[in-house]
């Protein structure tokens, strides 16, 4: 069992959960991922690593409630346990002194894209950082972003707080203006589509990271496939990170729709099943 050292709510969506585990934090590096099961009959969760602490020996995970699983993780509190923390797993994100390096991130990414840029700044790059959420509800992290970025900039979709519009308007215009070695996009596979897309014509290479549908996340089961630069690759093992000018988005995007349709499916039919057992009582 892996105790929960403390819990956050970033917002009222948004979790953070420090969970002991003194080998994972030994072995953690940016960009790697752990698979959370909160007990015998719950499913797989996979979550990027957002921070840990070898002496510590802890390690931050922060997500948001988005199904029954994610929303059963958020009930939990300090001195609860999870049943199993397996991790670190992927490939760690790539440092090397770049040059100048552009981290973006969109929603609850902003957790993952942090001790990214932390190293990246470390390693002697200039680091660029835009965060963006759909509204000012939901930003959190924002100092602890801009104290690992020479530059932050903050986009909302409703213009709600900071800059108005979408984080690949900003993105656009840092590549316009100045010489970018280096971009990494991390959060809605939508949104690290259009910074592919974006970067793309400006040649610069483009890191994404893909979580997409895992289950065991050691590449047996295969549900993680997805297609880079017309080979198939798991996303567990071979990734999480891509070069996103490699990546096939429309068959990643189809795969992600049938997913989430039958996640709504059960969703629906569990608030059912909830709501007809409090009828009986």
């Amino acid at each position: 069992m892996y105790r929960i050292l403390d819990r956050e709510d970033l917002t009222s969506e948004i979790h953070l959960l420090k969970i002991e585990a003194p080998r994972v934090a030994k072995k953690a590096q940016p960009g790697q991922f752990i698979i959370v099961r909160i007990d015998e009959k719950g499913e797989r969760i996979p979550l990027t690593i957002a921070d840990w602490d070898g002496k510590e020996g802890s390690v931050t995970i922060v997500f948001m409630e988005v199904g029954t699983s994610t929303r059963k993780l958020a009930l939990l509190n300090t001195g609860d346990s999870i049943l199993d923390f397996v991790g670190p797993l992927g490939r760690p994100t790539e440092i090397e002194q770049f040059g100048t390096v552009v981290c973006v991130a969109g929603g609850f990414a902003i957790a993952t894209i942090v001790p990214i840029a932390r190293t990246m700044r470390k390693a002697g790059n200039r680091v660029v950082s835009i965060m963006g959420f759909r509204t000012k509800n939901l930003v959190f992290w924002e100092e602890r972003l801009g104290s690992v970025s020479d530059e932050l900039i903050v986009t909302t979709d409703d213009g709600s707080y900071k800059r108005k519009g979408l984080v690949t308007e900003p993105l656009k215009e840092l590549l316009q203006e100045t010489r970018i070695e280096r971009v990494i996009a991390i959060g809605p596979t939508v949104m690290m589509k259009f910074c592919s897309l974006t970067t793309k014509p400006f040649g610069v290479k483009t890191i994404v990271s893909l979580n997409p549908i895992m289950v065991d996340g050691t590449g047996m089961c295969g549900c993680c496939r997805v297609s880079v630069g017309g080979e198939t690759k798991f996303a567990c093992v071979d990734g999480p990170d891509f070069d996103g000018h490699e990546v096939d988005w429309d068959l990643l995007m189809k795969r992600q729709r049938t997913y989430l349709d039958e996640e709504k499916e059960s969703l629906e039919l569990w608030k059912k099943k909830m709501a007809g057992a409090i009828v009986n009582e």
